[in-house]
């Protein structure tokens, strides 16, 4: 007895659930806790944030290529912290992203140390306030190329040899992009841009390359910026609904989850911000 069902639909799921363990079996092999064998290349990966996925990535046995432009020292440093872990599994390189004809140098150089490119880390980033009338060519220029034009040029580049190892990247964008902070219209607009380059890559590397982003919200305050004084500090706290900032090491994991423990997600935008987006 088949009851309400049919026999074509009972076949039709079937052939469906065959299908959908094929496809988990073929993407628990690509894609493990265990990044053992996978080889990183993230941008601005020597300090802050981009330190914090740096260690997350290669505590769960990745390699990696970290990018930096004028961090030489942080950069060094790290990597000897991490080959002392690890060794030879951790290299540097230099680079300004806004020389887009030499991005694709990054991709080169990494696929030439390790052999290959599975992962994609867009974090790299420029940070300062244009409100209207100070807006210039100069800082649309650095603020459009760092957080838009190098993860597009980039990942442009990088499209070939992720392809090849069914690899995935992740950008790294602002929980700023629904709600954009007050005289920082330069730094929102790439932000959103970069929000939507996340969901267009996605179409346009699928099915092979999988393209997500994580939305930090406050893990770690600006440097060198007096705005972020005690009373503003004290302001975002209490819009935040965990009533209390964050840390880089959650932008990390987050960043890990998406690359070792999420093989059917693609095209998302992961917000990390203790709940404050959905409370401003």
């Amino acid at each position: 007895m088949l009851g309400e069902r049919s026999l074509d639909t009972l076949r039709s799921d079937d052939v469906d659930i065959r299908h959908y363990n094929i496809f988990q079996t073929k993407a628990n092999k690509q894609l493990s806790s265990n990044l053992q064998n996978k080889v990183v290349l993230i941008t601005g990966g020597a300090k802050r944030v981009g330190a914090a996925i740096s260690r997350e990535l290669h505590a769960h046995g990745a390699s990696l290529m970290i990018h930096y432009n004028t961090s030489k020292q942080a950069a060094e440093a790290l990597q000897a912290e991490l080959n002392f872990n690890r060794a030879n599994s951790v290299s540097i390189i230099q680079g300004n992203l806004l020389d887009t004809d030499k991005l694709s140098n990054l991709i080169s150089e990494t696929t030439k140390q390790f052999g290959q490119l599975d992962i994609l880390i867009n974090n790299a980033s420029t940070y300062k306030p244009t409100p209207i009338g100070k807006i210039n060519e100069e800082n649309w220029q650095d603020l459009i190329g760092s957080n838009l034009k190098a993860p597009t040029f980039l990942s442009q580049a990088a499209a070939q040899a992720l392809k090849k190892t069914h690899g995935c990247i992740v950008n790294i964008t602002d929980m700023h992009v629904e709600s954009p902070k007050k005289g920082y219209v330069v730094y929102s607009v790439a932000k959103a841009g970069l929000v939507t380059l996340t969901k267009s890559l996605a179409q346009e590397l699928s099915p092979e390359v999988r393209v997500n982003a994580v939305a930090p919200g406050p893990v770690l305050w600006p440097e060198n910026n007096q705005e972020f004084d005690e009373e503003y500090r004290k302001r975002v706290i209490s819009q935040t609904l965990l009533k209390c900032i964050g840390n880089p090491t959650d932008i990390a994991k987050a960043v890990k989850f998406l690359v070792a423990d999420a093989p059917f997600i693609t095209g998302h935008i992961l917000a990390v911000d203790g709940g404050r987006s959905i409370n401003l």
